[in-house]
């Protein structure tokens, strides 16, 4: 079977079942693991599936998909924990952090509960409640709220974070395409990300394998602005190639 034929039989099966494996594709098609990971991430590549540890899923509907914090949170449970320990380990004692909304920023706040003198910038509410009866300072944002991620956003929120200087963001996106940069489905919350990269010292991109190669519809910046990648092992070798390339750390957990 020649490559392409193998590929376009992959995407068949991906369509039929919902979700393929390295090891049962390896064995059905009668070739390598390596062979079928290198196919993987050409399809990948080519934004026609979604890569994952050990397989691949369905590309999901689009740009403007912008799922709740509740729909979030059962996705991806595992890598977003070990993404958090991570990200903990890399605080010290006396810095000013902002952590933006989301599922894998939330685990990040539920990880640093125990610092004695640490001050957290955010704009998600339910991260300040994570935090609330702790020794950690706690400065919310203000703005509107958005229900879909209980997150504060629009010209009040953006007007406090110019007001401010961070060591550290731990920025969650939807969408990590390393040629177009770090995304997220709406306007609003993307405008408030953008402060947000420009007030803190240095940036981390926190995000599970998933959000690689998705564009939503909103920029918040291009890759060039991040220092700093924690992700799991899913991730596309070809993109973390093209991060190291560009000079940017990654972490794999």
């Amino acid at each position: 079977m020649l490559n392409e034929e193998r590929r376009r039989a992959i995407l068949d099966l991906l369509s039929q079942q919902g979700r393929v494996l390295v090891t049962d594709l390896s064995r059905q098609f009668e070739t390598s693991q390596v062979t079928i990971r290198k196919d993987l991430e050409i399809l990948h590549s080519h934004g026609l599936i979604h890569r994952t540890h050990g397989g691949a899923l369905p590309v999901r509907d689009g740009a403007l998909e912008d799922p709740t914090l509740r729909e979030k949170e059962k996705l991806h449970r595992q890598q977003k924990l070990h993404i958090a320990e991570s990200a903990a380990s890399r605080v010290k004692e006396g810095q000013v952090l902002i952590l933006d909304s989301g599922t894998t920023t939330t685990a990040i706040a539920r990880a640093l509960r125990n610092f004695q003198n640490l001050t957290i910038i955010t704009n998600a509410v339910n991260i300040a409640a994570e935090l609330a009866g702790t020794s950690v300072e706690v400065i919310l944002t203000g703005g509107t709220l958005r229900k879909n991620s209980f997150s504060l956003v629009g010209p009040i929120a953006e007007e406090t974070l110019h007001r401010l200087t961070a060591d550290l963001l731990f920025l969650g996106v939807d969408g990590f395409d390393v040629q177009y940069g770090l995304s997220t489905p709406n306007l609003l919350e993307s405008k408030v990300n953008r402060v947000m990269v420009e007030v803190a010292k240095r940036v981390i991109a926190v995000c599970d394998s998933s959000k690689f190669g998705r564009r939503s519809l909103s920029l918040i910046s291009p890759t060039s602005t991040v220092h700093e990648v924690i992700t799991d092992r899913g991730a596309p070798k070809s993109d973390l190639r093209a991060l190291k390339q560009a000079g940017i750390e990654v972490t794999l957990v």
